[in-house]
């Protein structure tokens, strides 16, 4: 360890000993006033009107320019130009268009922040100035701001880095939506000994400045299936010559609905929705095949491949019972399973106490857990991991729309408080190592 981070060490040992022993130091150190103070002080530096300009000129150039999962090469490209421009040293690619970028003293102990980068196959229906660009392309899940807020928190972070007291990796993920973009992260190993990760959303459920969590499950784990149901095609007038799938099918999607009111236990949330159906094209004809597709929710990896299972079995043996024959694939090549997102109950507590610092304990917020999946619990499956939300709402303004929809809109107001609330728990996670276990080496480990 160098002497002034030695020093610094010493100095804040002594603080949390005893707050008037405390040595006065510039007003620039983020630990001059405790570790308290670290939130306010970074909170106070992104909303500088510089500093809140530039985040959001980067989520809007990345909002007129979506690229879908594993497709972020434009994205990717203007992170990297701006990590460039800081000075951070970072990695790509890593999972096919993802960039991992490092901030601190290149040495354990490690901490990750995380903000994903894709967009969704969708209009948008939002008319203004930085409307997307690409047609049938949009941000309708606020991924562009949680690369903007990212980034600004690397700005924080790098302004600050001779306070660090180990290393920020920072993880700008691609293909979150559906496409796994985690798991490829962690099984790139560019994680490896990171002793936390920390995740954030933005939402429109809470006020500006407003965050929600909860400790243990918050979010089910899900799959996706796809069926197709074959019979026999003929004329509509003569049904008794054909053998129709879109009956069969009917029956099909009514009795995947029963897998959950009948099936399950009414205490362990569960879904199964059908949302895709294709087959035939002309009022007079029964078509030879229909196709369905959807997807199954739950908080237990028990009921989730009980689920699973169930799906298959009532696809393929009620087709069966009208004479057809069915075939389903659950897409775990596109689209892997995600497991439920649990977080970790000492990081739950540790972002309550700085989200409270930060805004205030009054807007904190516990949530319930909720049938939305996050591939963020593929990190949360090889480290301790937390996520949680970050509001967004103007109450001067009209309701804004959820996320996924075509109306979808962010409030850039908020991105000064994720990109300080990022930088704070990466600071604080740091220092609370170095002062919890002051006699622990680290030095050995390195990047």
């Amino acid at each position: 360890m160098s002497f002034s981070k030695w020093v610094s060490s010493v100095l804040l040992l002594l603080h949390l000993l005893n707050p008037c022993l405390m040595i006065s130091s510039s007003s620039s150190s983020l630990t001059s006033n405790g570790f308290s103070q670290i939130p306010s002080k970074f909170l106070t530096l992104a909303k500088r009107d510089d500093f809140s300009d530039w985040m959001v000129g980067i989520r809007r150039k990345i909002h007129e320019n979506p690229e879908l999962g594993f497709e972020e090469v434009e994205t990717s490209k203007l992170v990297r130009t701006e990590l460039e421009k800081m000075g951070v040293s970072y990695k790509y690619p890593v999972a096919v268009t993802g960039v991992i970028g490092y901030v601190g003293t290149g040495q354990a102990p490690f901490v990750a922040l995380r903000a994903d980068m894709d967009a969704l196959s969708m209009q948008e229906m939002v008319e203004w100035e930085h409307k997307s660009k690409v047609p049938g392309m949009m941000h309708a899940c606020g991924h562009d701001a949680h690369t903007a807020m990212l980034l600004g928190a690397a700005k924080l972070l790098k302004e600050h880095e001779e306070e660090l007291q180990g290393t920020v990796i920072l993880v700008f993920q691609p293909a979150e939506e559906g496409g796994g973009g985690a798991k490829k992260i962690v099984e790139a190993k560019v994680l490896e000994n990171v002793s936390a990760i920390f995740g954030l959303h933005v939402t429109n459920q809470l006020g500006l400045g407003q965050v929600s969590s909860r400790e243990g499950p918050m979010l089910a784990g899900s799959g996706f299936f796809e069926a197709k149901i074959s019979g026999k095609g003929g004329h509509a007038a003569l049904p008794q010559h054909a053998i129709d799938p879109i009956l069969a099918t009917s029956n099909i999607i009514v009795s995947l609905q029963h897998l959950v009111s009948r099936e399950a236990d009414p205490l362990d949330s569960q879904v199964v929705t059908v949302a895709k159906f294709e087959g035939g094209g002309a009022f007079n004809v029964i078509p030879d095949s229909v196709t369905i597709g959807g997807t199954f929710r739950a908080f237990s990896t028990k009921s989730f491949k009980q689920l699973k299972k169930r799906i298959e079995q009532v696809i393929t043996r009620q087709a069966s019972v009208h004479m057809c024959n069915a075939t389903v694939d659950f897409l775990t090549e596109q689209k892997p399973f995600f497991p439920p997102t649990v977080n970790d109950k000492g990081l739950y507590q540790f972002f309550k106490n700085v989200s409270g610092d930060l805004f205030g304990t009054e807007n904190y917020f516990e949530m319930q857990p909720l049938m939305g999946s996050e591939d963020f619990s593929f990190y949360q499956e090889a480290m301790p991991g937390h996520f949680g939300f970050l509001g967004m709402q103007n109450e001067a303004h009209s309701p804004m729309a959820s996320p996924h929809s075509p109306y979808f809109e962010v409030n850039e107001e908020l991105l000064p408080y994720g990109a300080s609330l990022h930088a704070s728990m990466a600071t604080r996670y740091l220092l609370d190592l170095q002062t919890s276990s002051p006699d622990k080496s680290y030095e050995k480990d390195e990047l």
